[in-house]
Order: C-alpha cells, then sequence, then structure tokens
C-alpha cells in the first residue's frame, strides 16, 4: 500500500472512538428486545432526509415517508427525483461492498440515473465547490480523478484502522477528490455508513446523516480547514462526534431506559453482557469506582428492568 491519507489520531479520537464503541455494545444488546426494529424504517427516512437538506432538497420527512411508500406528493421534479435515487441507494446497502470502486460507481448511477446522463461515471470535467463566500474548494483535476480514486480504495481495502476512523477520513478524501459532476456529498455521506455497516449491522438504524444535517454549518467549517491543512484530523473528530450524537439519540428511544444510562452503567452492562460471572470487586477495577458504588449502580441496574440475578445472591448477572 503506497498511499495513505494525512491525519493525526487525537485524545479526543480515541475517546470518541471508546465512547462510540461503548454505545454500540449496549445497543446492540438490547436491539431484540426493545422498539429498535421498529426505528429502522423511522431512521431510514431521517437518514434520507437529512442528506438530501444539506444539499438544498426541501421535501420534509412526511413526504419522503409518502415516498418511500409509493404514494404521490406535491414537489419539484428534481427534488422528487433525488429522493427516488436516495431511497433506492439506502434500500441497496446490503448489496453494496464498501471496498468495492465499481460498487461506488453502481451507487452513483442509483443514486443520480434519474438526473445525470453520465450518473455512474467519473467527471470529465474540472470542478469547483462553491460556498457563501465563492469558489472554497478546487477539485483536482479530472484527469487525475481515476488515480486518486484508485489510490483511496486501496488504502481502504488495506488499512488496519478503526473503521470508524477509516469511515471519516474516506469520506473527507472523497469529498477533496470530487469524482463525480454532481452528488458527491450524497454519496460520500453513504460510503461512510456504508463502510460502518459493513462493520456493525446495527449501524443501519443510526441516522447520522440527520445529525450531520443539524450540524451543517460545522460540517462545511471541518471540511474547509482540513482543506486549508492538508490533513482529514479535524474532520474525523467532527463526525465521530456526530456518530456519538446519533447513538445516544437512538439510545433514547429503546426501551428499558438504556439512553439514560451513564457511562458507568454503561460499561458496567457491557462487562456483564461479555462475562455473567464477573464479580463486582472486578468490575471496580475495570470502571474505576469503588465496590460500593458498582454494587449501588447494580441495584439500579436491577431496579429498571436492565439486568437480574440469576441463581440467587450467589448466582450471576445476565442483561435482560
Amino acid at each position: 500500500m503506497s498511499y495513505k491519507p494525512p491525519y493525526i489520531i487525537t485524545s479526543k479520537i480515541i475517546d470518541l472512538i471508546s465512547k462510540i464503541s461503548e454505545n454500540v455494545g449496549i445497543l446492540e444488546v438490547f436491539e431484540h428486545k426493545s422498539n429498535l426494529p421498529k426505528l429502522r424504517k423511522i431512521n431510514k427516512i431521517k437518514t434520507i432526509t437529512g442528506t438530501l437538506q444539506i444539499e438544498g432538497n426541501t421535501l420534509t420527512e412526511e413526504k419522503i415517508t409518502a415516498i418511500f411508500e409509493g404514494k404521490r406528493v406535491l414537489g419539484t421534479v428534481s427534488e422528487i427525483a433525488e429522493a427516488n435515487g436516495a431511497i433506492k441507494l439506502y434500500n441497496n446497502m446490503d448489496t453494496l461492498d464498501c471496498k468495492k470502486e465499481t460498487d461506488l460507481l453502481k451507487a452513483h448511477k442509483i443514486l443520480m440515473n434519474e438526473l445525470l446522463k453520465n450518473a455512474g461515471q467519473y467527471r470529465t470535467s474540472n470542478v469547483g465547490v462553491g460556498g457563501k463566500s465563492g469558489v472554497v474548494h478546487v477539485a483536482p483535476p479530472q484527469d487525475n480523478v481515476p488515480k486518486l480514486m484508485g489510490d483511496l480504495f486501496e488504502w481502504l481495502k488495506n488499512s488496519d484502522e478503526h473503521p470508524l476512523i477509516i469511515s471519516s477520513v474516506f469520506h473527507y478524501e472523497f469529498e477533496f477528490i470530487h469524482p463525480f459532476v454532481d452528488g458527491n456529498g450524497r454519496i460520500g455521506r453513504f460510503w461512510q455508513s456504508l463502510i460502518l455497516y459493513s462493520w456493525k449491522e446495527f449501524f443501519g438504524v443510526v441516522p447520522v446523516e440527520s445529525i450531520v444535517r443539524d450540524r451543517q454549518s460545522e460540517y462545511y467549517k471541518a471540511l474547509e480547514v482540513c482543506g486549508s491543512e492538508g490533513e482529514s484530523t479535524v474532520f474525523v473528530e467532527f463526525m465521530l462526534e456526530s456518530i456519538l450524537e446519533s447513538l445516544y439519540k437512538v439510545g433514547n428511544k429503546v426501551g428499558n431506559k438504556v439512553g439514560n444510562l451513564t457511562e458507568n452503567q454503561l460499561t458496567i452492562v457491557e462487562q456483564i453482557r461479555l462475562d455473567k460471572k464477573i464479580s463486582a470487586a472486578k468490575l471496580s477495577e475495570i470502571v474505576g469506582i469503588s465496590k460500593r458504588k458498582i454494587e449501588e449502580n447494580l441495584a439500579k441496574l436491577k431496579t429498571t428492568g436492565i439486568i437480574v440475578r440469576v441463581g440467587g445472591t450467589r448466582g450471576h448477572w445476565e442483561v435482560c
């Protein structure tokens, strides 16, 4: 592997990865006994609406839902075409391999088929990215795109970094290259979600794009700063913050009050999931609080129905 995108692993990134992994582990435990399956469609709608609205599409969640269900809605031809493409794309997530460049081209064709004649093909002209103050980024020359994208996918296939970092770095590098004449923002966000989904299927229910939409000005600012600095650290930090926030929002909708657990309680539940016979003393060592505090937290988790004692006082804990 010859190309490695420039970025720095900061203490903030390490901390965010730890928190994200912890929350994913906890939410995966509760997925089968919560209302998460019911949230899949709702959050897919939120995701699609968010990624479209970032690009200026005015269709609401209600209208996207109607289109999703095959109903007719009022809207411009282009906005409805954008929605149709995005719905088809996210519905095809299971069929796409995040490490295949040919699948990226396939994804672009699905997304932009009703909008571009050259959907699914890299651009053959030079482009710039506009902002409020004019052009904020001049993308690499058109002739360089195939080589740059080939290098990026080679790194994606061979990198041993954490998937959370890989997905965020890929997202930034993709936007920097801007390989298509249109649809780059939507494809970049989708491909990060696809990389995360290939790591943990749970991310199929996490509407990261809707959080990015809510933090849109910060999103573009992070891209701009990284463009000036020549590396993607700030953007990686921003995306990890957005992922964590989206997990918190999902958690707040899950039964058994999972979203309201403290970080210590999340850690305790995750450790019990890994080792049902784990002792309070061992939990105290891992969490970094006294054994008495561990026992207080265990009692609270039992009261709220998060865990249960099996086999009496000498038995073991299980996650409900």
